[in-house]
């Protein structure tokens, strides 16, 4: 296909690779680390590894009429790192933050400085090298870390969202770099959280989530399902004190040593939705406790729960096999952005 490619985006030339990153850098075309210079033969192989044409239409932001065409996706996919093999994934993920219920301008300009959670199902983990074990939230592979960094130069470069710009977070958290992992499917027998969410079995697939840090927690001093659960629930309710008391998307992240104990007493990842959903719950006077009683009024006795369901909490199997570690991530703002899930290269359930 790349012997038919007619690209539209203004070319530059430039001295040397030194000289591409000052050019890129003193445009603020760049997040401030260095940027894989996106020649025409780069950017052809991203979008030939895709079958897709140059200006095919991946979607067009609602707020600002933004249109995001392949071709301006694989630019900034190739500055961030990724190999042609990656591109697929960051099309799918920049198609899943282009749904309604995402809210994607909302997320991504709000002060409530969250970033964009991506989590992958299905084979492509395992031909790209995504390693959903050890520092499954770090920099672990070179798949993960540069196509959630395209996603954020993506953001940067077709729609301004860039810090004081229309990024306007108060402070923000590392996940505005890269935030991206996969899920550790073959370690554990729970379904994928795609498959749980209506994607075939046979289909890869990527979550996307406007999510806050990761909170780690940490219980070693329990085998009980239950128990394990209340630590987590714990964290959520400490969230819906300390930042939002309104229901949304959930995630938590569960190791292998923790899973065993589920695993043991045959808890599915449905089990633990419908404990959760069930006990992260507050009162609105607990807010009295950290410095905001001015908004109790008289509603203290109000309950308010971290989830609208219990399908509302995304289960990820991920991390390293040992240690009773794991991670509750937050939602940016309740409910008004909702995770979407979508298969990658593949039409689901499509109108035709």
């Amino acid at each position: 296909m790349s012997q038919t490619q007619t690209f539209t985006a203004k070319r530059y030339s430039v001295a040397d690779f030194g000289a591409a990153q000052e050019w890129f850098h003193s445009r603020e075309w760049s997040d401030g680390l260095p940027i894989v210079p996106p020649t025409p033969d780069l950017v052809a192989a991203c979008l030939d590894w895709a079958l897709l044409p140059a200006q095919h239409l991946i979607g067009i932001e609602p707020v600002r009429e933004r249109a995001i065409t392949a071709e301006k996706v694989a630019i900034n996919a190739v500055m961030a790192g990724c190999l042609p093999m990656h591109f697929p994934v960051v099309v799918a993920a920049l198609t899943a933050m282009l749904q309604e219920p995402f809210v994607l301008h909302g997320a991504t300009s709000s002060t409530g400085g969250c970033a964009v959670l991506i989590v992958v199902n299905g084979r492509v983990r395992r031909e790209q090298g995504m390693d959903p074990t050890f520092s499954a939230l770090g920099a672990t592979d070179r798949a993960t870390t540069a196509i959630g960094r395209a996603v954020r130069l993506v953001l940067y470069n077709l729609l301004d969202v860039r810090p004081g710009e229309v990024d306007r977070s108060t402070l923000g958290h590392p996940g505005k770099i890269s935030y991206c992992l996969a899920e550790d499917e073959e370690n554990t027998p729970w379904l994928p959280l795609a498959e749980e969410r209506g994607v075939p079995p046979h289909a890869s697939a990527v979550t996307v989530m406007a999510a806050g840090a990761p909170r780690q927690i940490l219980n070693e001093w329990t085998t009980k399902p239950e128990e394990l659960l209340d630590t987590y629930v714990a964290e959520m309710k400490a969230s819906m004190r300390h930042y939002s008391i309104w229901p949304g998307n959930y995630a938590i992240v569960i190791p292998p040593q923790l899973r065993a104990h589920f695993d043991a007493a045959g808890w599915s990842k449905a089990d633990i939705r419908e404990y959760v959903f069930a006990n992260a719950r507050i009162h609105r006077r607990e807010w009295a406790e950290c410095g905001k009683g001015a908004v109790v009024a008289d509603k203290g006795d109000r309950e308010h729960a971290a989830l609208v369901s219990s399908d509302h909490l995304l289960v990820i199997a991920a991390g390293g096999p040992a240690g009773g570690f794991g991670a509750v991530i937050p939602p940016w703002f309740g409910k008004t952005s909702q995770a979407v899930t979508m298969a990658i290269g593949a039409c689901v359930d499509c109108e035709i």
